[in-house]
């Protein structure tokens, strides 16, 4: 198979790396200084055993590729809320022998969240989700950082909304021989949902900084308890922490990078970046939207939500709102949101 990862940046480019060391055929998508850099000087990725260099083909969109194949892989990488961009690109572009890439080729949503491989559904017939656990970080164009040891990170997949077949097993096998551990569920949701509730504090990290302080780990657990709350009200089933904790044991432990220091989460890094757009909509967003579906209020990611568009949107420095006014609106918005 050949794997066509739409959005090589930080889990995009990792996966990618990692799949062209274990020999898979690769082929990156991404745009501007990042593709420029990708083409120059080929994909750099800086994990525990050093820098390892890839020179898969690099492109823009599907036209360079001419048709595609009937054994691509359409691996999609990017943040959510770009992810109805990229269907509209990738649709309706041909496979060999008839048909199109919706029609014919298998998408995996390798995103945070649920609502992706929703959104893909409505494109395309074979989609498969993805549970990321994947420390990563875009360092710069055409380096990515993976801190991840001994394995690089866990991919849980499966068929969405539900379901294994052959096709999420030969890409799990792929997925293994790339230091990832890629067990194939049934529930591949169950696995999502239990992620969704540990990156509600994405957008705490983004806007105050780091959730290390007793304070900021005080606020992250009421927003959490909101979100569980909000999941038994919605009858939606999650792993619980014991069954995370299992399937992660030490697999997955960060080390110390020389040159690729890690710096926060998905959404800090969109700060940094200024790339004007974060995930929040779709992180905390999808607590507030089942809240209001079930007559739950959901104040706390309202809040965090809210903050995170407009730090997004003014492109304000990662982590510059103080813990403790951010507890001080946290509070308010419970007095009046509750």
């Amino acid at each position: 198979m050949r794997y066509i990862i739409i959005g090589a940046g930080a889990v995009g480019g990792t996966v990618g790396g990692r799949l062209a060391q274990a020999g898979r055929e690769v082929v990156l998508v991404a745009r501007g200084r990042h593709l420029a850099a990708l083409r120059e000087h080929g994909l750099r990725l800086r994990v525990p055993e050093g820098e390892l260099t890839y020179r898969p083909p690099a492109v823009d969109g599907p036209d360079p590729l001419g048709e595609l194949r009937a054994d691509d892989v359409l691996v999609l990488s990017v943040k959510t809320q770009d992810t109805v961009a990229a269907l509209d690109t990738w649709a309706d572009v041909p496979v060999a022998g008839g048909g199109t890439a919706a029609e014919r080729l298998p998408l995996v949503c390798l995103q945070n969240g649920v609502e992706g491989g929703r959104l893909a559904l409505r494109r395309f017939r074979h989609v498969y989700g993805v549970c990321v656990w994947l420390p990563s970080a875009f360092v710069e164009p055409g380096v990515v950082s993976a801190a991840g040891a001994p394995l690089t990170g866990i991919l849980t997949l499966g068929r969405v909304p539900h379901g294994t077949d052959d096709t999420a097993r030969r890409i799990a096998a792929d997925l293994t021989e790339a230091h990832f551990e890629a067990p194939v569920v049934p529930d591949v949701a169950r696995w999502q949902y239990a992620k969704l509730l540990a990156n509600l504090g994405n957008a705490l990290e983004a806007v105050a900084g780091p959730v290390a302080s007793d304070e900021a780990r005080a606020l992250f657990a009421r927003v959490r308890a909101e979100g569980e709350a909000v999941l038994a009200a919605a009858g939606i089933p999650y792993a619980s922490a014991a069954e995370e904790q299992a399937a992660r044991g030490d697999k997955v432990t960060q080390v110390p990078l020389d040159g690729g220091p890690r710096g926060g989460g998905s959404s800090w890094q969109s700060l940094v970046r200024g790339t004007g757009t974060i995930e929040a909509d779709y992180l905390n967003g999808e607590i507030v939207l089942l809240g209001r579906l079930h007559g739950v209020p959901a104040p706390l990611n309202e809040l965090l939500q809210r903050l995170a568009d407009r730090f997004a949107r003014e492109r304000r420095a990662a982590g510059s709102l103080p813990v403790a006014e951010l507890v001080r609106l946290a509070d308010e918005a419970e007095r009046h949101g509750g």
